[in-house]
């Protein structure tokens, strides 16, 4: 068995899925997801990622790149963002508010300076 059919494996049981309501839930034939399962077919990249993002997970883990399953959206684990936060940006503030914030951080950190990281 691969490392991609135990990893698919797993998180369909994870979710308490049956191997055909997963297929179903992915538009394809129960019996070519078994294969997948099986080992003996995988899926095209495009496919891949519909399975990542059905099962909550990326496509570096179902495939073995990493043994972390957890989705991190290209940050680590500390940084806080917009989305944490329930804003609307995206990820990206608006130009009109880059110095509101700037000096909203830099005022909290002067009465805060033990949050700075010295390293």
């Amino acid at each position: 068995m691969s490392v991609f059919s135990e990893r698919l494996q797993k998180r369909r049981l994870l979710k308490d899925w049956s191997k055909s309501s997963t297929a179903e839930k992915l538009g394809i034939s129960a019996q070519r997801y078994s294969n997948w399962e099986y080992g003996s077919r995988q899926p095209d990249y495009d496919m891949l990622t519909q399975i990542a993002e059905l099962f909550d997970t990326t496509t570096d883990y179902l495939t073995g790149k990493t043994d972390d399953p957890d989705l991190h959206t290209g940050k680590d684990n500390d940084t806080l963002t917009w989305e944490d936060l329930g804003m609307p940006y995206k990820g990206k503030i608006p130009e009109e508010l880059k110095a509101t914030y700037a000096d909203i951080a830099k005022g909290y950190f002067k009465r805060h300076p033990e949050y700075l990281n010295k390293d």
